[in-house]
């Protein structure tokens, strides 16, 4: 019999379809993935190396022996501008704000045809240091309420450019959902005097029938209430509520289980589309007690319908407990 099992952090209930789920192998592509066939350079690609001026002018770069690894360049498309001052307006029930704000692409290699899964522990790293270093720069203009750090990957995740990269846009109000996952996390922490993630970390090692990986400094682990197949979670032990409060160590140790939970992707489900998302308050509320930050990886194996749009409820064709043990077995190299 399917049941219902509640997300904590989100506050929905999800439907684990057992009856109708699928065999975690049976979620693998059935096609070669495409890195694999691309070049490491490809001439129209605005993002590889010689093609500097296709962007805007760089705000970070990061170099190794006069060439860049890494840059970070404002979105050419932005949906935000850096111009402009925050004014909100409201004409009855209409409320209007200027869309002010920063939108960055971090360009995560020179190589086109690679990936985190395949780029050596030291650059994702390196990676993860740019991501803490424009948080941090993001949130010094005092017109950001909220900055957000994801990584779409393959068509179906949104992503039109395959070099890889990943994205910041900050934002001048706080999202909606953001909003709500904090006030979860008030809740809880008024009725028990507990870090509702803290408890669940707690939970997950206590269970281990959902851990996929962990280290000293963080778990990898499928929630228990999944919204999709393989939706993944990486908490860092150490309790703080934003992401800037992230250290050299932990720097290491999350970017050694980034790595691994995308390597293992690609080798078990053959190199699926994806998106993950850092969600982190802000660095001046690092110190509350009830919010922690942590990265949501959302493979995009299945698609939602008329049910998940009119109730907000999903649906999970596959069982959290086997797709972790599935995983759990996947051998990646280090």
């Amino acid at each position: 019999m399917s049941e219902l099992r509640l997300n904590p952090v989100t506050r929905e209930w999800v439907i684990i379809a057992k009856e109708r789920a699928r065999r975690p192998e049976e979620f693998t592509r059935s096609y070669t993935p495409g890195a694999g066939s691309l070049q490491a350079y490809l001439k129209g690609c605005p993002f590889c190396p010689g093609n500097e001026e296709m962007t805007p002018p760089e705000k970070f770069r990061l170099e190794e022996e006069g060439k860049w690894l890494l840059r970070v360049v404002p979105n050419k498309y932005a949906a935000l501008s850096n111009e402009g001052e925050k004014v909100r307006r409201r004409d009855g029930v209409k409320h209007i704000m200027t869309g002010v704000g920063r939108c960055e692409v971090i360009v995560e290699s020179p190589l086109h045809n690679t990936s985190p899964a395949h780029l050596p522990l030291e650059h994702v790293e390196n990676i993860i240091r740019v991501y803490r270093g424009r948080f941090l720069d993001a949130y010094r203009d005092p017109r950001v309420e909220h900055v957000i750090i994801f990584r779409n990957h393959g068509e179906s995740a949104g992503t039109s450019l395959r070099h890889p990269h990943s994205q910041l846009i900050a934002t001048p109000v706080v999202p909606v959902q953001f909003r709500d996952r904090v006030s979860a996390s008030m809740h809880y922490f008024d009725d028990t005097g507990n870090c509702l993630l803290c408890d669940i970390i707690e939970t997950e090692l206590n269970d281990r029938a959902r851990i996929i990986f962990e280290t000293k400094c963080f778990v990898t682990f499928i929630p228990h209430a999944a919204l999709s197949p393989f939706h993944t979670w990486i908490f860092p032990r150490r309790h703080c509520a934003s992401f800037s409060g992230i250290t050299d160590e932990e720097i290491g140790e999350l970017a050694l289980h980034l790595k691994t939970i995308l390597a293992k992707l690609y080798a078990g489900l053959n190199d699926p589309d994806y998106n993950y998302v850092i969600r982190s308050s802000r660095p001046m509320d690092m110190e509350n007690e009830y919010c922690h930050w942590y990265v949501s990886l959302v493979p995009r194996l299945t698609h939602t319908a008329g049910f998940e749009l009119g109730t907000g409820m999903y649906i999970n064709i596959s069982v959290p407990e086997e797709s972790a043990e599935f995983l759990k077995t996947v051998e990646v190299e280090p």
